[in-house]
């Protein structure tokens, strides 16, 4: 496969089984190594139906250089700035962040972040909770499980796709106990709404999409925004794209794929796990898996 900054398109198959995607060069899939600002300002004005990242969170990370929260805030600024100018008119954009926390205190960036959205007088629809079962443990307050989505949208007319991400009911045999439709099942059988609360096993030594990036993106949490908030052949971007997750979330299902960061390493993991996927080699953790519970002892 070519190591060109364009790359691949996507073909009109796709065998989830195996994960193979095959690709045609160099008209679907852009991925560069470039601030970006400088990567987003050659992009077409209103080209991008989904917007989804994961920004650092200026905890002064391998990835960040630490700055000033205001620094931090203005640097955010410059960049929801260019994604509100890429949006398309339907499209959304969804920035997934944590807590800043600076000598012991909890700066939560969603709230720092909001108004920086509203300023483009984007509209939010949820604020997503994403829960996991692993992480550090704090000793001197509750150790963090959760970080959060904002997702905003540029109109009211948006797209929305429920039934490509519902999720198994937990009663899916009820009935109707009145009405005309009495004793007929009430659920839908695609499955329900799978709600504001995700618990998706974050990336960490043992999970399958494991890489050398410290904080990156389960493939499922993005499967689930772009088969969500896109169709196919849409154009989903991730201007932080670390070692591309959301690209490949993308590709799985027939999206085209944009994204750039200033770490070469990242973009060679990036292009490099792209490459696994068009050959079938590449193992991601399929939506909806259930959570592994421990088996629990009788004393």
């Amino acid at each position: 496969m070519s190591r060109s900054l364009a790359l691949q398109q996507m073909s009109s198959g796709r065998h989830r089984q195996t994960n193979v995607v095959p690709l045609r060069p160099e008209t679907d899939v852009v991925i560069r190594c470039e601030d970006n600002i400088e990567f987003m300002r050659s992009l077409d004005p209103e080209s991008m139906k989904l917007i989804v990242t994961s920004p650092p969170y200026n905890m002064g990370k391998a990835y960040e250089r630490r700055s000033s929260l205001e620094s931090y805030i203005a640097e955010q600024a410059a960049t929801i700035s260019e994604a509100v100018r890429l949006l398309h008119p339907k499209g959304s954009i969804c920035w997934q962040v944590g807590n800043y926390v600076e000598d012991g205190e909890v700066f939560p960036l969603d709230i720092i972040l909001y108004q920086l959205f509203k300023n483009h007088e984007l509209k939010l629809r949820n604020r997503i909770v994403w829960t996991f079962g692993h992480g550090l443990h704090c000793q001197r307050r509750f150790s963090g499980r959760h970080e959060t989505i904002l997702w905003f949208t540029k109109s009211d007319n948006y797209t929305f796709n429920l039934d490509p991400v519902r999720v198994p009911s937990k009663y899916p045999y009820k009935k109707h106990f009145k009405g005309p439709n009495k004793g007929q099942i009430s659920s839908n059988p695609l499955g329900k709404n799978p709600s504001d609360v995700w618990e998706i096993p974050n990336v960490k030594a043992n999970h399958v999409e494991k890489t050398d990036h410290p904080c990156q993106f389960p493939v499922e949490l993005v499967e689930r925004l772009v088969l969500a908030l896109t169709n196919k052949g849409d154009c989903v971007l991730d201007p932080y794209l670390g070692v591309g997750s959301s690209s490949i979330a993308a590709l799985l299902h027939r999206r085209k794929a944009y994204g750039c960061d200033i770490s070469q390493n990242y973009t060679n993991t990036a292009l490099s796990r792209i490459d696994m996927l068009q050959t079938g080699q590449l193992k991601t953790r399929p939506m909806n898996k259930p959570i592994y519970q421990p088996p629990v002892w009788d004393e």
